[in-house]
């Protein structure tokens, strides 16, 4: 299976909502790198606590959160994904951003995901220290 198949396969469980498929589209050891000064950075670690991390989006979104893939590009092991996701939170300015995800692949598997949003100061209001 190529990179480009693997993160189609995250991106189609994640739209549907299917979390046992999206689980196992990630590596056991698998690593998300949340950028950012918010409460929702840091490195989250295996399947249970990326998924766990996803769903705090929806949380704090009141279930509004959307992430959208516009397309990706593959270069080996890794996966750039383009990507726009919105959401709208009470208090705050609703987050509408543009972005690039990039996966790493290894063993038909996730292995790590580093964001950049073209907004991180904005992401950072909207999501809150909590």
């Amino acid at each position: 299976m190529s990179a480009i198949d693997v993160v189609g396969q995250y991106g189609a469980a994640l739209a549907a909502g299917d979390m046992g498929a999206l689980a196992a589209t990630f590596h056991p050891d698998a690593v998300w790198h949340q950028p950012g000064a918010n409460q929702a950075s840091g490195d989250h670690v295996g399947p249970d606590a990326i998924l766990a991390h996803l769903g705090r989006f929806m949380e704090l979104s009141g279930g509004t959160f959307v992430l959208e893939t516009d397309s990706a590009t593959e270069a080996g092991d890794l996966v750039s994904a383009t990507v726009r996701f919105r959401a709208q939170r009470a208090g705050h300015d609703d987050l509408d951003q543009h972005g690039v995800d990039v996966f790493r692949i290894a063993g038909d598997r996730i292995a790590e995901v580093w964001l950049i949003s073209e907004d991180q100061e904005a992401e950072d209001r909207f999501w809150g220290q909590g």
